[in-house]
């Protein structure tokens, strides 16, 4: 008898450290945050609410789409105009280059890398260099608005900027960003495409257009027009009454994972050694610059913008560093995790596979986005 709960035990154990190999990034995030736990007690006050609850109240209502075919009846569109894979590619790269400076990095992500994934299905065919690109689109995009990420809204409003010097910092980076991702969509293999699909009819049009709205709602939550808390009210009655399964389907290990980042970044901000550093090492314009993005390799770049801000009144190598820290590793920019955990939701053995060519992409970008801008600011004594 005891034998063979000892085995039962160790089939759980099994299966748990099965799963954590399976899921790296949250891996890495549990693994930093209960280790940052030993050096700084964690609080409340680290976790961004209004970012975590957002991102639930948007994964709701994508899955809500994903369920009514409403993505499959975009995806069947886009490729019904579309003769080669290179010509979707560069449709759904571009889509979250521009969305993003509008609806910001995260919502794009989350929004157009689901449709990828339908449309890959679809064609039968590979898009992680799709995705992977759609990720880095969409970070370099997001840089070029305030409210295209929480680090540019945060710098905007921190340091009461006008939208005259803020856009003229960030458009050399998001011209460049936008002329490599074009040659990188030129480098995408090309598979001609002679399908014809028939048009998918929507389940259920009234529930599309009540998730239709509940998404308006959703997004202007985001741009604070009404509170977050009235959005996830809104969101949850509307899944509770018109199907509570959505609620069972969404992936909590994504939440996990930002609540463990929150955790691991507020305890690394707050230990005396990182403000030393700081104070003793941010004394010019190269020092900020060159700081912000190596600082957001490690704890992502928007907890990066709020922990350097308070150690300098000179913003502009700041907006550029962290913006273009986003890229390098996959937790540099929080967004990145997003794309990760939804593709690996469709083919979970790929993890490894899409970790390491996602770096390759994103340290080719970070190295030729840091110089580059570096250089031509130095010439016109921007910096």
């Amino acid at each position: 008898m005891k034998e063979n709960v000892l085995i039962q035990t160790k089939k759980r154990i099994k299966l748990d450290l099965s799963f954590l190999k399976k899921d790296i990034v949250f891996t890495i995030s549990l693994i930093l945050a209960a280790g940052s736990c030993l050096f700084q007690t964690p609080k409340v006050e680290y976790l961004n609410f209004p970012v975590l609850i957002s991102l639930f109240n948007l994964m709701l209502a994508i899955k809500a789409f994903d369920e009514l075919k409403v993505l499959d009846k975009f995806a069947i569109s886009i490729l019904n105009k579309c003769n080669n894979s290179k010509s979707v590619s560069a449709i759904l790269i571009l889509l979250c280059f521009f969305s993003s400076m509008i609806v910001t990095n995260d919502v794009a992500l989350l929004t157009f890398v689901p449709l990828t994934l339908v449309i890959s299905r679809k064609m039968n065919m590979p898009m992680m260099e799709t995705i992977i690109l759609q990720t880095i689109a969409a970070n370099i995009g997001s840089s070029l608005t305030p409210m295209g990420n929480p680090q540019n809204l945060f710098i905007y409003s921190f340091y009461g900027l006008t939208p005259k010097p803020f856009f003229m910092t960030v458009l050399l980076l998001a011209v460049l960003g936008i002329i490599s991702i074009y040659i990188f969509i030129h480098r995408l293999t090309k598979k001609e495409l002679k399908v014809e699909i028939a048009p998918i009819q929507i389940n259920d049009p009234k529930r599309t257009m009540v998730w239709g709205m509940i998404l308006a709602v959703i997004i202007a939550s985001i741009f604070d027009v009404i509170p977050y808390q009235a959005a996830l009210i809104i969101t949850l009655m509307t899944a509770a009454i018109i199907n509570h399964k959505l609620l069972f389907k969404i992936d909590y290990f994504l939440l996990l994972t930002f609540i463990c980042f929150f955790i691991f970044v507020g305890n690394i901000s707050n230990t005396n050694a990182v403000h030393m550093i700081a104070s003793a090492n941010l004394k010019d314009s190269d020092s900020i610059y060159f700081t912000s993005i190596l600082l957001s390799q490690f704890i992502s770049n928007v907890p990066a913008s709020i922990l350097l801000a308070e150690f300098t009144s000179n913003w502009r190598p700041l907006l550029l560093g962290v913006n273009i820290g986003g890229l390098g590793t996959i937790i540099a920019s929080m967004a990145s995790v997003i794309s990760y955990k939804l593709y690996i939701q469709s083919y979970p053995s790929q993890g490894k596979q899409y970790l390491l060519k996602f770096s390759l992409y994103n340290f080719l970008f970070l190295t030729l986005l840091t110089f580059i801008p570096y250089v031509v600011l130095k010439i016109l004594h921007i910096f």
